[in-house]
């Protein structure tokens, strides 16, 4: 039963303050928070028992230097005890990534990742790529390291095996096959080419290859080309053919595909300059599945065991752990982190630190990678300073800006709009902080841009109001850059007005007199119009930051076109799930067939009962 204690006394700061709790826990494992004055979080940390731990801080024992400076800081500490250490080390990673203290290592980046999806609810089950929640029913093959390392490897798979992409509906209809099949990179299900015996075979042959099993592949392909060749079947074998090449080619692409290691992650860190890089291989059924590379925040005192720990802690925190973990350096507690691991993932999780043989080799090229990343992040960053500098200097602010937010719009006629935000900082655009807003205004008049401003803007900062209102986060910009002139500040500077927040800096970005690229005029609340010259470097800074957020909004905007050109209207009859709606077409042949159907053929279709015939009635005949 985890409990909690708190106390008020924020007059006193450092050891003394920390002193006091002493007497208000036992020597149970548990996680502890040190807060400033303003109750903001500094650090998060985990302890076998809390009680010596805290004695530590007391006594000002030997710390590192960052400790020291939460030592001095903190005026209150927060305490939940747990039943086992591990719980702890799992509980103290959850929380640093919820709460983001200033003190603490913190994996900024936790994208998901892609996988490769078979379904098993289908008779001719189609290759996708799938991102989140495994709740469908069928086979995931991952992680890929990005979107374009999974997409490479569908493409090849689809020459290889060809298995269908085609929609369920395509193969229900069955009347022809799709373009795919015509570039032979799909056996034809759409268009009745191929029993489903035979396509479960090349299923079967996909699956062995995302096993790892592509010497039993290749031998299959390669007896199926030998036995063509002696039918005099030679168009066939020449099919074949080309499928063994584009095996091949995709076992190139993978790069180092080790023979020992069937499924890990290697993980390497480089540390120079105060900053860290953690590179990450993802080593699944003997190949590789691509890597990224990772800056988590430290403080320039961390030691190298302390960083890779917190990584660890908080990359698996919402990710499944592989059967092996092969590290560069070691953690502070292994034993403690994959019992963690192991206990996350429902079996054993080993964690090594090779020193010899493939494994280690794998290290040396992940470390390799983590460096040499570092080195051009870190040259980048000294970049994107200088520009961030100079956009301090443009625009007359007192320091340069750490977040800067771009807005857009995006419409045709009024139809379909979105607003965008792109954000820039430090470390260039930060797209997972991205966010795209669905205009809902019901009563603004198609094309009111200001309007469409007004709602993004006041839907942005009533969030950022409710839940920041201490502005303690880093997700409060120092600038705001507008598309558009005088008219589309001063609008904007009422908006926030009326939002109380006056202090953030704007600027408006219009095209000069004749349009062109490069005389882009700038306009500021009370202040006259300003321009830059033709090659300042700060001008085609703001050009792209503008340029990103258009590409954005528009971005946006056509999917949402798409979305809405797509719908179809079975897809709002409660009942109607993808089966029945599967059934429901296959049988009429298209949505507006269904509308116009009476009951008695409704009730006659395979899977919809009597009351969801009537339900489907109902929807389409109101009146």
């Amino acid at each position: 039963m985890s409990t909690e204690h708190d106390t008020n006394d924020v007059q006193e700061v450092g050891q003394s303050v920390i002193a006091r709790y002493l007497r208000t826990i036992d020597g149970s494992p548990g996680v502890y928070r040190m807060l400033d004055a303003q109750s903001r979080v500094l650090y998060v940390g985990k302890a076998k028992n809390l009680k010596n731990r805290v004695s530590n801080y007391a006594r000002g024992q030997a710390h590192a230097p960052h400790i020291y400076r939460v030592i001095a800081e903190t005026a209150s500490m927060m305490f939940l005890t747990t039943r086992t250490e591990t719980e702890a080390l799992l509980l103290e990673q959850n929380l640093i990534k919820q709460l983001k203290p200033k003190y603490n290592v913190l994996l900024r980046d936790d994208k998901s990742f892609p996988y490769i999806f078979i379904s098993s609810e289908h008779d001719f089950p189609r290759l996708e790529k799938h991102r989140g929640a495994k709740t469908r029913k069928g086979r995931y093959y991952g992680p890929f390291a990005s979107a374009g390392a999974v997409n490479r490897t569908l493409n090849t798979l689809q020459k290889v095996f060809l298995l269908r992409t085609c929609s369920d509906r395509e193969v229900e209809a069955g009347n022809r096959p799709c373009l795919n099949y015509h570039m032979k990179r799909c056996a034809g299900p759409c268009g009745g080419k191929i029993s489903s015996e035979d396509y479960m075979k090349l299923v079967r042959e996909a699956d062995d290859f995302l096993q790892g099993k592509t010497t039993k592949v290749q031998q299959q392909l390669a007896a199926q080309m030998e036995a063509a060749s002696q039918e005099m079947e030679f168009e066939r074998a020449a099919s074949l053919r080309d499928r063994i090449r584009a095996l091949t080619q995709v076992q190139s692409v993978q790069g180092i595909n080790p023979q020992g290691v069937k499924e890990a992650d290697v993980i390497a860190l480089h540390v120079e300059g105060g900053q860290a890089c953690v590179q990450v291989f993802f080593i699944r059924a003997n190949q590789n599945w691509g890597n990224r590379d990772y800056y988590p925040r430290v403080t320039g005192s961390n030691s190298e065991a302390e960083i890779m720990q917190a990584f660890l802690g908080q990359f698996y925190s919402d990710r499944e752990p592989p059967r092996q973990v092969i590290l560069s350096h070691d953690v502070e507690d292994r034993e403690l982190v994959t019992e963690a691991l192991s206990e996350k993932a429902g079996r054993k999780v080993e964690a090594i630190i090779p020193q010899r043989g493939e494994k280690a080799e794998l290290i040396s090229g992940a470390a390799r990678n983590a460096r040499e990343s570092l080195a051009r992040k870190m040259s980048e960053s000294a970049t994107q300073l200088k520009l961030l500098k100079g956009i301090a200097e443009a625009f007359d602010m007192e320091t340069p800006p750490k977040r800067i937010e771009v807005y857009d719009n995006s419409h045709i006629q009024g139809t379909n709009a979105v607003g965008g935000m792109i954000v820039a900082g430090e470390e260039g655009f930060l797209k997972s902080q991205y966010r795209k807003f669905n205009i809902k205004g019901e009563q603004l008049t198609p094309g009111d841009d200001f309007g469409m401003m007004k709602e993004v803007l006041s839907r942005r900062f009533k969030r950022l109001l409710k839940e920041d209102p201490d502005r303690e986060t880093e997700m409060w910009p120092d600038l705001l850059l507008i598309d558009g002139g005088q008219g589309q500040v001063s609008a904007v500077h009422q908006i926030m007005k009326e939002l109380g927040v006056e202090d953030i800096a704007m600027v408006g970005v219009a095209k000069g007199i004749d349009r062109d690229l490069g005389k882009e005029e700038f306009h500021r609340m009370g202040k006259g119009v300003k321009a830059l010259r033709h090659n300042d470097p700060v001008l085609y800074f703001v050009q792209r930051m503008r340029d990103e957020a258009h590409r954005f909004a528009i971005g946006t905007h056509r999917a949402k076109r798409a979305k809405a050109m797509s719908k179809n209207p079975l897809d709002d009859i409660p009942g109607v799930g993808a089966t029945r709606k599967r059934a429901l077409l296959t049988h009429f042949g298209s949505a507006k067939a269904v509308s116009r159907a009476n009951l008695a053929d409704l009730k006659a279709v395979d899977g919809v009962s009597e009351g969801l015939a009537e339900k489907i009635y109902g929807f389409f005949h109101e009146s």
